[in-house]
């Protein structure tokens, strides 16, 4: 069973940088996709950024220029390096892995997510 958890969460002010860790446990072969979603309040949850096996990465008219996705295939790691934060950015950050365990068989996990308040 594959396992993903979220941290790097917490309360910044406008203007200010936070890095989301999303870890992985249990038999992982390898990631082929991943993204991050927000979901605030009352809003539908949202694909933010994601990043391909190849380390193709898309993102969000909104964010770019000012978040980033990277990964670390030893780790079976994925980041999110947010700087330069609004207010707006304010949510519950989730991240969604596809990949294959050391079984073979494929997965499609959701972490729990990590907070993010941009607040003055």
């Amino acid at each position: 069973q594959v396992q993903v958890v979220e941290s790097g969460g917490g309360l910044v002010q406008p203007g200010g940088s936070l890095r989301l860790s999303c870890e992985t446990s249990g038999s992982v072969s390898s990631i082929s996709a991943m993204g991050w979603y927000r979901q605030a309040p009352g809003n539908q949850r949202a694909l933010v950024a994601g990043i391909s096996r190849e380390g193709r990465t898309l993102y969000v008219d909104s964010v770019k220029g000012r978040f980033a996705v990277s990964r670390d295939n030893v780790k079976n790691t994925v980041y999110l390096q947010m700087n330069n934060l609004k207010p707006e950015d304010t949510a519950v950050y989730l991240c969604n892995l596809m990949g294959l365990t050391r079984e073979l068989v494929n997965f499609d996990v959701w972490g729990q997510g990590t907070q993010v308040t941009v607040s003055s």
